[in-house]
C-alpha cells in the first residue's frame, strides 16, 4: 500500500470521531440558566419539558409564547405553573 492510501483511509476512519452529539441537534447541557417564577400563563403558547438526563440534573420547562414565540424557562416549582401544566393535561386527556 502507499503512503497516500494509508493517508486516506486514516482519514475515513477518523471522520466518525469528529462528530459530535452536538452537531446532530442533541443538546449536551443544560439549557435554562434562569427560570421565570412570575405567573404568565395565559401567553404561553406550547410547552416543552425536558426530564432529567445524564446532561442535565434538573428537570426543565420550557414554555414558547404565543405572541412572538421567544422561548422562557420556567420553574417547576412555582405554583401557578403546577396548575396550568395539571389543567393543560386534563385539557388533553381524551
Amino acid at each position: 500500500m502507499s503512503i497516500i492510501t494509508i493517508v486516506a483511509i486514516l482519514v475515513f476512519l477518523t471522520i466518525p470521531e469528529g462528530i459530535s452529539l452536538g452537531d446532530q441537534g442533541v443538546v449536551l447541557r443544560c439549557q435554562c440558566i434562569t427560570k421565570e417564577r412570575k405567573p404568565i400563563g395565559r401567553h404561553i403558547g406550547q410547552v416543552e419539558v425536558n426530564p432529567v438526563s445524564s446532561h442535565c440534573s434538573e428537570i426543565e420547562i420550557i414554555a414558547t409564547l404565543k405572541r412572538n414565540g421567544q422561548k422562557i424557562c420556567l420553574d417547576p416549582d412555582a405554583p401557578w405553573l403546577k396548575k396550568v401544566l395539571a389543567r393543560r393535561q386534563v385539557e388533553q386527556a381524551p
